[in-house]
């Protein structure tokens, strides 16, 4: 387990970009695959993106695939959003996953963030 903490988000307007950051609290995650869920109100936490521990290789979403993009370090992964539209105002949450393979099921991310905002409105 390893405590994570979001930070970045808030209103944009459409067609603009907002950078998220998830940092650890206690210790480096260089060992866990991380990820960013996300989840609007009244639907399911969905996948956005994950980057490999080993590799730094990343996964997306289709629907956000040319839009954001994943990076990691050690201490830290960033997820940039760009081009936003309204639909992709909701809840942003980073995980991590202490396994070497992907997961894009939110049951498969033991420790979690609280979350940060992300609006997208005029």
């Amino acid at each position: 387990q390893v405590q994570l903490v979001e930070s970045g988000g808030g209103l944009v307007q459409p067609g603009g970009s907002l950078r998220l950051t998830c940092t650890a609290s206690q210790r480096s995650f260089s060992t866990f695959v991380m990820g960013w869920f996300r989840q609007a109100p009244g639907k399911e936490r969905e996948f956005v993106a994950a980057v490999g521990r080993d590799d730094g290789k990343p996964l997306y979403a289709d629907s956000v695939k040319g839009r954001f993009t994943i990076s990691r370090d050690n201490t830290k992964v960033n997820l940039q959003m760009n081009s936003l539209t309204p639909e992709y105002t909701a809840v942003y949450y980073c995980a991590a996953r202490a396994a070497i393979y992907y997961s894009t099921l939110p049951s498969d991310f033991g420790s979690w963030g609280q979350g940060t905002q992300v609006t997208v409105s005029s």
